[in-house]
């Protein structure tokens, strides 16, 4: 028999089989119990889950839900026969199916007593001739290749080859500056303006005893590694923490004096109106007789102390920092008086598009962080 559909003839036998086709093959029903489903869907949604277990997880939550294979396949974005697989090994195993089957390979041949001997060995011990192993070091002392080694290190995080450092606050009254500083920080008194103050001492006005080669097209900046001192200064610097604008002076020597003056240029650049809060650290220069006489004849003025050791919480070292990166680090000067121009001018532009460091962390955020610190130690 023949019919007519779009000016062609097809049988009515192949009508049949497309009907069949569509209609897919007879599935057996996927059950997922209550118990399974609470771990598909932990599997499905997890962004630390891999891909292809999510995918697997979806595939049978899905199929559990009445869709067809090819239902399934297009939601999934996967082939039919990938959705039959896993509908398959879930019904046969559970969520256990739905997870790789180990890989075939080579026995083992590290026993767990050669990895804890390389771990504690890293960890308690030190080569004769050295402060930490090596990996082929610790690789000839227990008798195994160092990439096995490396291996182990890497799965257990070791790496004796690196080193931080730190240095603990051991002022009595911690607690009570960082509350102080960072409430200033976060919740600066109305009216006032809020200005961390330090020195950056002994700048050095170094030259390098050949010229500095420029980079071109496959080769960097080349210098030579050695230099020429002409002399130092200190920078004094007050950074605005409202507006990242800084007020600064040079001078040749760092004394409770210059720092009186500094003050001075200070008060001079805040507006009459205003208070000035000002974060600082514990230096003896600070807290001399002329400092508090000063302080006495300049009442606006208050002084908030970070804690000793502590001049991470002072905001102007991260300004400092930026200081060093982008001009004192590769740069080269043949006196004093060049290197103070050139401190300027690179202070001056910044000014004309300053730039504040927000400190976001409360109080006491800043305290459990450094309490999970000394949980490491």
């Amino acid at each position: 028999m023949f019919c007519v559909r779009n000016g062609s003839r097809f049988c009515w036998k192949w009508l049949i089989l497309g009907v069949m086709a569509e209609r897919g093959r007879p599935r057996q029903p996927v059950c997922v119990s209550d118990e399974d489903r609470e771990v598909l869907e932990r599997w499905s949604k997890r962004p630390k889950s891999p891909h292809s277990i999510a995918q697997r997880a979806r595939i049978v939550l899905l199929s559990d839900e009445g869709l067809t294979n090819n239902e399934v396949a297009e939601r999934v974005d996967v082939n039919q026969a990938t959705v039959v697989k896993w509908r398959k090994r879930f019904i046969e195993r559970g969520v256990d199916g739905l997870v790789d089957e180990p890989r075939p390979g080579a026995p083992r041949t590290i026993s767990d007593a050669a990895v804890e001997e390389v771990i504690v060995r890293t960890l308690e011990d030190k080569p004769a001739d050295a402060t930490h192993w090596s990996t082929r070091d610790l690789a000839a002392r227990v008798g195994m290749s160092p990439s096995s080694v490396a291996r182990i290190w890497r799965a257990f995080g070791l790496k004796p080859w690196k080193t931080d450092t730190f240095k603990l606050s051991e002022d009595p009254q911690f607690i009570d500056k960082v509350r102080d500083v960072v409430g200033v920080y976060l919740n600066p008194p109305e009216k006032a303006v809020v200005m961390c103050v330090d020195e950056k001492t002994s700048i050095q006005a170094l030259d390098r005893t050949q010229p500095t080669l420029p980079m071109r097209p496959g080769q960097v900046e080349r210098r030579t590694h050695d230099y020429k001192r002409h002399g130092v200064t200190d920078l004094f610097a007050a950074l605005n923490v409202a507006t990242g604008e800084v007020v600064h002076q040079t001078r040749p020597r760092h004394r409770a004096i210059e720092f009186r003056k500094f003050l001075d240029a200070i008060d001079d650049a805040v507006p009459a109106d205003l208070d000035v809060h000002v974060v600082l650290d514990n230096s003896s220069t600070h807290k001399t007789d002329a400092i508090k006489t000063w302080l006495l004849r300049h009442p606006r003025f208050q002084f908030h102390f970070t804690p000793t050791s502590s001049s991470w919480l002072n905001l102007i070292e991260r300004w400092f920092a930026e200081l060093t990166r982008k001009k004192l680090q590769r740069s080269a000067h043949r006196s004093v008086a060049e290197l103070t121009a050139d401190l300027d001018a690179w202070i001056d532009t910044w000014n004309d598009d300053p730039k504040p460091f927000v400190w976001h962390k409360t109080a006491d955020q800043t305290l459990d962080s450094l309490k999970r610190y000394l949980t490491n130690l």
